[in-house]
């Protein structure tokens, strides 16, 4: 038996089997979400970045919690 037989079998036992379906398909979905959060960051990720430095700018200048009433 040679390596290509071997791999012959490999690929004829994965394509009967029908747990590989579903792995392909859930390695599909996971392909496209990450392409979808790669885009959203592209997208919106210099917009985002502006909001949170200017909350951040917002939190630092405040002087501190306020004092609790006596």
């Amino acid at each position: 038996m040679n390596i290509t037989s071997y791999l012959m079998g490999v690929v004829a036992r994965f394509k009967s089997e029908e747990d590989g379906l579903a792995l392909t398909e859930y390695l599909i979905l996971l392909g496209l979400l990450t392409a979808a959060v790669v885009l959203a960051v592209q997208a919106f990720g210099v917009n985002l970045g502006n909001a949170w430095q200017a909350w951040s700018d917002w939190i630092t200048q405040l002087d501190g919690p306020p004092s609790l009433p006596s």
